[in-house]
């Protein structure tokens, strides 16, 4: 009873988004991390001169490049989507297989069925609308992820 409460609550505040709240923009001073001697920065870290900032904010990759205005907060929106449908799609999977042997278990498997869809479409198209090397971030960051939502729906089918 308590999982189909979350679950509903869930797909609740999936459909009915909040409004944004208005972000801080902060400013960073260039001229007094580029003065830092190399040794005095963290291990790994990337230069000051090859962030790139647009509005306040770091642009969505380190590599100098301008992205237009919005385009990460749309990235960061899409990806969370697909974070929020893939957690409703693992719970719908998790209820189809607790329903199993019952006269349910058809009517799970197949809302388990269309999360799963869901979260690839959303996942496909957004890697349509990347560049290679963002393609590749992305299916480092969330690869697994997919892959692993893909294994589960396959084990449902099987048993």
């Amino acid at each position: 009873m308590l999982k189909r409460s979350q679950i509903s609550l869930l797909k609740s505040l999936s459909r009915h988004h909040f409004q944004s709240s208005p972000k801080p923009i902060y400013y960073f001073p260039t001229n007094s991390l580029s003065s830092l001697p190399a040794h005095q920065l963290a291990p790994n870290s990337v230069p000051i001169t090859k962030l790139s900032f647009q509005l306040g904010q770091a642009s969505f990759f380190s590599t100098g490049s301008r992205t237009e205005p919005g385009a990460l907060s749309d990235y960061n929106k899409e990806v969370d989507t697909i974070n929020l449908r893939f957690a409703e799609a693992r719970e719908e999977i998790e209820m189809a297989m607790e329903s199993k042997e019952t006269v349910y278990f058809n009517e799970e498997a197949e809302c388990a069925r269309a999360a799963v869809k869901d979260v690839l479409d959303l996942f496909g198209e957004l890697l349509g609308k990347l560049k290679e090397s963002e393609k590749e971030a992305l299916q480092r960051s969330m690869g697994l992820k997919i892959e692993q939502l893909k294994a589960e729906l396959r084990q449902l089918e099987e048993e």
